[in-house]
């Protein structure tokens, strides 16, 4: 787990890639200290919409409609909602239906296609 040394906020979880057999050769080991809080303030992140129109935030896939295709859209991510601020000053709220946390916060960039010559 990687988290905020001052705040002790959960930032990132990855998998062990030890086996336990190599974890019960380490030396020094000494047992960890108390779990880090989850952050209880929104977390913004910023999504690009697919030829489509629709983004995945958390696992949960939201159609914003064609219309708003290739845009970037910036997502407020709380327990309960997903408010999804759109280029046209308009916001979106829609229900949240996962309980995965947030793994990226940015968008991804369209992808450049190379030329073989």
């Amino acid at each position: 787990m990687f988290y905020d040394l001052g705040t002790r906020e959960l930032l990132r979880t990855r998998k062990n890639p030890l086996r336990p057999e190599q974890v019960k050769r380490l030396r020094g080991t000494r047992p960890a200290g108390p779990p880090p809080r989850p952050s209880i303030e929104p977390v913004r992140v910023r999504r690009r919409a697919s030829n489509t129109g629709t983004i995945m935030v958390a696992g949960q896939q939201v159609a914003l409609g064609r219309l708003h295709r290739h845009q970037t859209v910036t997502v407020t991510v709380s327990e309960t909602t997903l408010a999804i601020e759109l280029t046209d000053d308009d916001t979106k709220v829609v229900r949240r239906t996962t309980t995965q946390p947030v793994r990226s916060i940015k968008g991804q960039r369209p992808r450049i296609a190379t030329s073989v010559s």
